[in-house]
Formats: C-alpha cells, sequence, structure tokens
C-alpha cells in the first residue's frame, strides 16, 4: 500500500498543483494577475452563396467567419430565428458569438479572449474543453481518490498512527459536513 501511495502520489503532483492554483484563482476572480479578456467586435457583410435554394448554409457562414478572422473554437450551437441567424464558437478562455441578418447578410462578430488564467480556470471546470480533457479530469480524480484511500490504508495499519489517524480524519468530516452546511444554508 505505501508504494502505491508514493508511486501515485507522484504521478498526481503536477495535477494536485494545478488544480490547487487554479482553485484559488477561481475562489478570488479579482486575482487576475495582469490578465485580462481581449474584446473585439467586427461587423460587415456575408459572402454571396451563404444560401442555397433559400436556406441558410451554416458551414459556408461559419468557415467565411473562420477564415477572414481566425476564429477557433467548437461550434456549441447556431440557430435560426425568422431573419436572423446566429453561430456560437467556445473554447476553453475563448468565446466567439456572430449574429447576422439573413436579408441583408450583414453581421456582427463579437470575439473574447481570456488570458492564460482564464483558460486555466475554464480548463479547471473543464469548461468547454474538448473531450480528451475530460478524460484528464477523470484519470485526475481516479488517482486523487486512490491516493487519499491508500494515505488512509497506511495510516490504519499502523498501531502507533491509528487512533491519532482515524480522529483526525473524522475531524475533518466533521468539518467538512459542517462547512457544506453553512455554505448551503
Amino acid at each position: 500500500m505505501r508504494w502505491l501511495h508514493v508511486y501515485t502520489s507522484m504521478i498526481s503532483l503536477i495535477v494536485v498543483l494545478f488544480f490547487g492554483i487554479t482553485g484559488l484563482t477561481l475562489n478570488h476572480p479579482s486575482w487576475t494577475l495582469g490578465d485580462a479578456t481581449d474584446r473585439a467586435t467586427y461587423t460587415g457583410t456575408l459572402p454571396t452563396g451563404f444560401q442555397v435554394n433559400g436556406t441558410v448554409d451554416f458551414l459556408t457562414v461559419s468557415e467565411f467567419v473562420r477564415s477572414k478572422y481566425s476564429v477557433s473554437g467548437e461550434v456549441s450551437g447556431h440557430d435560426l430565428a425568422g431573419n436572423e441567424g446566429s453561430i456560437s464558437y467556445r473554447a476553453p478562455g475563448y468565446a466567439a458569438d456572430l449574429f447576422f441578418e439573413v436579408d441583408s447578410a450583414a453581421y456582427q462578430l463579437v470575439v473574447e479572449q481570456q488570458g492564460f488564467v482564464g483558460v486555466m480556470n475554464d480548463l479547471h471546470k473543464g469548461r468547454d474543453a474538448p473531450g480528451s480533457w475530460k478524460w484528464v479530469i477523470d484519470i485526475s480524480a481516479g488517482l486523487l481518490v486512490l491516493v487519499a484511500v491508500t494515505g488512509l490504508g497506511i495510516q490504519v495499519f499502523q498501531r502507533k498512527r491509528r487512533t491519532r489517524a482515524l480522529l483526525f480524519a473524522a475531524g475533518g468530516l466533521v468539518l467538512t459536513i459542517v462547512l457544506l452546511f453553512f455554505a448551503l444554508a
């Protein structure tokens, strides 16, 4: 158990640091550390051919915006309501929203790019992250559970430390329940 605890701790060391630091920056959003959100707005007219047989070709519109303004991120949604269409793009620390009128082909593109801290905070939450990052979060969570369980197991099997370790674990459990109670009240 000690061997497993030591090596899973070493494997998850960087993960613990990442989630610890980004947990602090999420809890204190004023700590931007010099990072600022860049916001840009662009306007123009969509090129001809964005409609096929009277229907908006969202792929053509999207590829136009991606090539002209280097829009990145995955398409998180697109919609057409009457004469107005929209496409939203999302990635960690990044948002782009395109709004356009079908009749006039006029558009407005709003792009927000957060700095390094914003990107790391979104990765912490798994927000707008690709599926592969969700696996990183799941594996990290599994490693941290394994570290906690093996650490507890080591303490339980040491007679000299068992009582004190279990008392501290019980105290931590009670403290967590009290904090949850106050947080949810």
